[in-house]
């Protein structure tokens, strides 16, 4: 996960966005926590893209099994991000809506992110 995400980094269906400032994996769970905070402040008003998919198994063995026996069963997916990749964007709405309900979605993520505005 070294480096600044060179895709997937500029705001390119909405006018408001959620952009990522550390690496890290975020699983399926969390993008669909955040998803769900936004729809339900924004009240189902606006248009919202999720930019990031969980392609990525993660395995987890069984506790207290002994070594060897292959390896184990995917447990949960995630979405690998590096810094400047976009997770979600927003439009339709007024940008204090989109700040607080992006606001919202921020704090369900388990790393530092921004606001981004569209320039026009």
């Amino acid at each position: 996960m070294k480096g600044k995400s060179c895709r997937g980094n500029r705001i390119c269906f909405g006018r408001y966005a959620l952009q990522v400032l550390e690496p890290a994996w975020i699983t399926a769970r969390q993008i669909e926590a955040g998803r769900r905070a936004m729809t339900r402040y924004a009240r189902r008003g606006g248009k919202l893209w999720v930019r990031i998919f969980p392609d990525k198994p993660v395995t987890l063995r069984p506790t207290e099994t002994r070594m060897g026996s292959g390896k184990g069963s995917p447990e949960y997916w995630v979405a690998v991000v590096k810094p400047g990749r976009i997770l979600y964007e927003m439009s339709g709405v007024s940008e204090t809506i989109a700040r607080a309900a992006i606001s919202i979605a921020a704090s369900k993520m388990p790393i530092r992110s921004q606001f981004l505005r569209l320039e026009i």
